[in-house]
């Protein structure tokens, strides 16, 4: 018999993940909405962190933290308890193929990002907001002030911006991300490492392979459409997507598409090995607690 877990619980594991790693996820929109400077080489991660634990210490690299949670309990949620269903469906009628997992994830992406859009607006503009002049900070105390702010201030429009750009990358990323995540796993169990001769059953070393890998492929795979969102969500004015893609092609060439890869993929790595290493122990104390109740 099949156990069917509850619809939050990626919702929480991704909290948890969000706990350790969103000082990451600041170093990474704070390098993507840094504007370079002809001539100077542009930070790296290490400076930007080291210089935002400097001006405003633990608790500053901690900033928007209340933001991330809210994603984590919104576009994660969603994503991934959306494709979880969709694979129990699919479940029914013999194992899902390849093709139909990774439609089940890009599907559920797509929702997730649409549900998650307001709180993304809110953990980009939170944590980039100290780099910004003092007359264009939005000053959100909090993710609940800062979505009441939002809501008031702009409307149904502000709560949407940037809603296509982040919906592509949301589905870029489930499928990416937590699609891979089963490949990767299904692909890697019973398989035996050579140096060490270790056969990987389904444990913790098997999800933290799998996680890494689909980490890594995540990262590649979605940052064009990251940087891109975090640059509409940060804009002071109204430009569209294609005028921010053809000025920034313009001023920075292409390769400011995968600006901040290195803090992302150190974000997105960590972040998703805790989410699907905490995903999986959740999961299997929610089957105890079932066999036992």
């Amino acid at each position: 018999m099949t156990t069917h877990y509850p619809f939050w619980l990626g919702g929480v594991a991704a909290s948890m993940a969000a706990s350790f790693t969103h000082p990451l996820d600041l170093t990474k929109v704070r390098m993507q909405t840094i504007k370079p400077v002809p001539g100077a080489k542009p930070p790296t991660m290490f400076f930007v962190l080291r210089k935002s634990f400097v001006q405003q210490g633990f608790r500053g690299v901690y900033t928007g933290l209340s933001a991330s949670l809210l994603r984590s309990m919104t576009y994660t949620l969603v994503r991934i308890g959306t494709y979880e269903e969709m694979k129990a469906q699919l479940s029914r009628n013999g194992k899902p193929s390849s093709a139909q997992l990774l439609t089940a994830a890009t599907l559920a992406g797509g929702l997730g990002g649409i549900v998650g859009n307001p709180a993304d607006i809110l953990v980009v503009r939170m944590t980039s907001d100290v780099i910004k002049p003092q007359e264009q900070r939005f000053n959100y105390s909090n993710a609940l002030t800062g979505l009441v702010s939002l809501s008031r201030e702009e409307s149904i429009k502000g709560m949407a911006r940037g809603l296509g750009t982040n919906t592509v990358r949301a589905m870029l990323m489930n499928a990416s991300q937590v699609g891979s995540y089963d490949l990767f796993k299904s692909a890697l169990l019973h398989k035996t490492i050579p140096i060490i001769n270790y056969e990987l059953k389904d444990s913790l070393a098997l999800h933290t392979l799998s996680s890494l890998l689909a980490g890594t492929f995540a990262t590649t795979i979605c940052s064009p459409a990251d940087v891109l969102r975090t640059r509409v969500m940060t804009s002071a004015s109204n430009d569209t997507v294609l005028h921010i893609l053809q000025t920034s092609l313009q001023k920075e060439g292409p390769r400011f598409l995968f600006k901040g890869w290195t803090p992302a993929f150190t974000r997105l790595g960590p972040n998703t090995v805790l989410l699907f290493v905490f995903f999986e122990q959740l999961k299997k104390g929610w089957s105890a607690l079932q066999l036992n109740s």
